[in-house]
């Protein structure tokens, strides 16, 4: 099953900074110990954050933090199908969930891992690079704050773009070239800039880095507009329960057979590195 992208990550960051910014947990119970591979017990977790409030939430790449007033963080790495949702604490708790964190008000927070593939822990703040790549470490981010705050230039994307000598696709979806982009939102990236997946980067021209770079940023910011995708094949749900409607908007991504929306000819699948990837005759 695909994982999580950066839009469904950062709807869920989020919702979180609004609900729980300020709220103090009362009770943890651990359910699903697989999931807390850096604690050897459940109280070695779960003591570390009883009683503390959260002061602010972020997102570290595809991990979501929150930051405590006690001098630890928790820290947040959801898997495949995993995910989180908010409830009271008297709705019956579901086999899939792994962590339920109970706040003095506003009910649970509670995190479901039915593959155990998810990555929760609690340390102190300062360690916090120990579970989490700093920034130098990790791809282009172009949902960070301070990228929202003053985006990159076109021309600064393609000197970025322009020292990849990979096919596209590849680019895309390399965490360490670009942050939470996955098989969804490349090939929906791809589609609207008009570039087939197997481009090489290197090779592009000046107007095609400016089409690569209008539809990176625009896809990812209409996928938040949705809040996220949520497929039959990889389902998400917010905060709240509701799945992200962006599948709906989706225009190639498992359309294979469809018309496309460009051309109103069958949009094709093709395998690249061994995964399915989808395209509209018109991408050169």
């Amino acid at each position: 099953m695909a994982a999580l992208e950066l839009p469904e990550i950062e709807t869920l960051k989020r919702d979180l900074e609004r609900d729980v910014s300020g709220r103090k947990i009362k009770r943890v119970e651990v359910r699903g110990l697989k999931s807390l591979p850096l604690h050897r017990t459940k109280k070695s977790f779960s003591s570390l954050i009883e009683g503390a409030k959260v002061d602010v939430v972020e997102r570290h790449g595809l991990a979501i933090v929150a930051f405590l007033n006690n001098e630890y963080s928790l820290v947040i790495d959801l898997g495949d199908n995993a995910g989180l949702t908010r409830s009271a604490s008297k709705v019956p708790v579901t086999s899939d969930v792994a962590v339920i964190i109970t706040f003095t008000q506003g009910g649970d927070l509670r995190v479901f891992d039915p593959d155990s593939t998810s990555k929760i822990s609690a340390v102190r703040t300062e360690e916090l690079e120990t579970v989490v790549a700093p920034p130098e470490e990790r791809g282009l981010d172009l949902l960070n704050q301070d990228l929202l705050n003053q985006p990159i230039s076109w021309t600064d994307f393609g000197r970025y773009v322009k020292k990849m000598d990979e096919p596209l696709k590849a680019v895309l979806t390399n965490p360490d070239i670009f942050v939470g982009i996955g098989p969804i939102y490349s090939d929906e990236i791809l589609f609207d800039a008009g570039l087939r997946y197997d481009r090489k980067a290197n090779e592009l021209t000046t107007m095609e880095i400016r089409r690569l770079h209008r539809s990176v940023v625009g896809v990812l910011h209409d996928a938040i507009k949705y809040r996220g995708t949520s497929l039959e094949g990889r389902p998400f749900i917010d905060l709240t329960g509701e799945p992200g409607e962006f599948g709906e908007h989706l225009a190639v991504y498992q359309k294979n057979g469809d018309l496309s929306p460009r051309n109103r000819r069958p949009i094709e699948k093709a395998q690249f590195k061994g995964k399915p990837v989808y395209f509209c005759s018109t991408q050169v």
